[in-house]
């Protein structure tokens, strides 16, 4: 198994395999976006924070020239570190936002669908700061922050808009519709926080920025269960390219057998809840 090289806090896309570039890994929690091109055209997926608009766009004219706008913007699910940046970006570029149609509603910042995807750090800090603001205050800050005029629904049995040859994998857990891409013909598996390959489960591993599979944050995590399962539903894609959310891309021969390992640690009984 070869990690493509690490780059600390890179301000340059680096090509991981044919046609797919990764931005990043970049700050504390090692955040990554990724293009891919798709003969003529190419599209972004995920969107890194709200500060990080202009490092993406300065990136990509580096790859694709000057002026380049995307045919779409796909986001694996609506969390501040992968959509902070998607708003600003689609107005920029005049393209559409597309989601999993059960992370629509979040992307849309309906109140209710925000409160029934909560995970616990939502629960315990975030709904009740919210709350505590009032509701003029708080829909005022969701309406700032929605992707009401940008976000369309991908369509299960519609491929992937903007890339030809990839597949759209549900994988929730970690939110309601949070989704992973899937190229066929090299088995490349962009799994934004499905699976990443920094140890963000554990503190040491966030501070010591860790390399190795993990599962989505916990903490940050809607249904456990479920999350858990997509694990395995990506194990059995077999990738030979698994590149996460957060963490150095793993490259090689060996992704597959390591992700099948992870897979069955994580469904083993006395384990199941340890997504480390």
């Amino acid at each position: 198994m070869t990690p493509s090289p690490p780059t600390g806090t890179a301000s340059v896309a680096r090509e991981i395999v044919q046609d797919v570039y990764c931005l990043g890994p970049r700050g504390r929690t090692q955040t990554n976006v990724y293009f891919v091109g798709s003969g003529s055209s190419w599209t972004l997926i995920d969107a890194g924070w709200a500060k990080d608009g202009p490092w993406i766009k300065k990136a990509a004219e580096s790859v694709f020239g000057a002026g380049a706008r995307p045919a779409s913007i796909l986001l694996t699910h609506y969390h501040p570190d992968h959509a902070g940046s998607a708003l600003q970006l689609a107005r920029l570029w005049d393209c559409a936002v597309y989601v999993h149609p059960d992370e629509l509603p979040l992307a849309r910042g309906d109140w209710s669908a925000i409160t029934a995807g909560a995970g616990p750090l939502d629960t315990w800090v975030i709904l009740p700061l919210m709350r505590a603001m009032g509701q003029r205050r708080r829909e005022a800050m969701l309406s700032r922050s929605s992707l009401q005029d940008v976000a369309r629904a991908i369509e299960p049995n519609g491929g992937v808009p903007g890339l030809a040859g990839w597949e759209f994998i549900p994988t929730p857990g970690h939110t309601p519709g949070h989704s992973s891409f899937f190229r066929t013909k090299d088995h490349v598996l962009i799994t934004g926080d499905a699976v990443v390959t920094m140890k963000l489960n554990t503190v040491s591993g966030i501070l010591l920025q860790r390399p190795g599979l993990s599962g989505p944050p916990w903490y940050t995590s809607w249904n456990w269960r479920a999350a858990m399962e997509s694990v395995a539903t990506l194990a059995r894609l077999e990738p030979t390219v698994l590149a996460g959310g957060h963490g150095t891309p793993m490259i090689g021969a060996q992704t597959a057998a390591a992700l099948h390992a992870f897979a069955n640690h994580c469904s083993a009984p006395a384990t199941g809840a340890d997504l480390v």
